[in-house]
């Protein structure tokens, strides 16, 4: 076949309407229309209203998958921040219970030394502040051990109070530390005075398993003697000071078959968890020294003198 014959013009199928240039034209045209009419007339308005109405179904449901991760990732940061928060607020919690035991703890010692420092100026003794370290090893007696020694001027002997009353008496002395034994120790023993009836007595130390307390021994069954009764140093041993809270009577047992009272007393002073106390000064040591002997008679003081005098001599019948 000649080659002029040929068909040159493309199939239906490729066939593209009209030129792209008369499409950008046409097209650029009605969107010039569209623009003018719209701002002038409003006539898209329903036409965007309606729209936007129809597509709002599709909308949301497109956009639920997202929603979803997006709540899901500020779930978990809150859930995390929560979970922080709380972690941060009981440590918060913990600092404060803390510091508001420490300002308990605080207020209760500086209340008891103000109650030491009333009690120094109320009994005029010459006394040494001293904190206890720790009790004594020894499980069979109640002692504790203070931080004030000899190099500090403590002697042994010296009474020991603390805001309450007396607690014990130094026993041993070191140069640093010094040991005191309680007044509940079985060893101890102390001269009282019943401010109701004035009558004296002496308590002994009375440990058990049941509780430490004191014994006011050998008291006849007649004693006028009631619970509730004041026990205070008699000052009669040249040791304690007059005046000093010691114990108070909580149980009085009268028995037939004895001509002897059994009383229990229950010390004044906090003989468990005392830390800081005052170290007295002896009553025999801060009273002043006896005045010296009166000057014997001339003739004593100088044996010497009578030889001196001249002697009359004797007359001769």
């Amino acid at each position: 076949m000649p080659l002029g014959t040929l068909d040159r013009t493309p199939p239906p199928f490729f066939k593209q309407g009209p030129s792209a240039l008369s499409k950008l034209m046409v097209f650029s045209a009605v969107a010039l229309f569209l623009m003018v009419a719209d701002t002038r007339f409003r006539i898209t308005t329903p036409v965007r209203a309606a729209l936007a109405t129809a597509l709002y179904p599709v909308q949301w449901l497109v956009m639920q998958p997202v929603d979803a991760f997006a709540h899901a990732g500020e779930y978990f940061t809150s859930l995390r921040t929560a979970q922080k928060n709380e972690a941060d607020a009981r440590v918060r919690l913990a600092a404060q219970a803390d510091r508001a035991l420490q300002v308990e703890q605080l207020a209760l010692e500086n209340r008891r030394l103000r109650d030491l420092l009333a009690m120094r100026e109320r009994i005029g003794t010459p006394s040494t502040g001293a904190q206890v370290l720790y009790d004594a090893a020894d499980p069979y007696s109640r002692k504790v051990v203070i931080d004030r020694g000899q190099t500090h001027g403590i002697v042994a002997g010296s009474p020991v109070i603390d805001e309450s009353g007396v607690i014990g008496q130094v026993t041993r002395v070191y140069p640093l530390v010094s040991e005191v034994t309680m007044l509940i120790d079985r060893d101890q023993a102390i001269p009282v005075l019943n401010t109701r009836t004035g009558v004296r007595s002496v308590v002994y130390g009375q440990p058990g398993p049941g509780g430490d307390g004191l014994e006011l021994r050998y008291t006849l069954a007649n004693a006028d003697l009631n619970e509730g009764d004041l026990l205070t140093t008699s000052g009669v041993d040249g040791v304690y000071p007059p005046g000093l809270p010691v114990g108070r009577i909580t149980k009085v047992e009268r028995r037939a078959e004895s001509s002897f009272t059994r009383i229990h007393c229950e010390p004044v002073a906090r003989m468990q968890g005392a830390l800081h106390v005052l170290v007295l000064t002896p009553v025999g040591q801060a009273l002043p020294p006896p005045p010296a002997a009166a000057p014997a008679a001339e003739a004593d003081k100088d044996p010497d003198a009578e030889a001196t005098v001249p002697r009359k001599r004797r007359r001769t019948p």
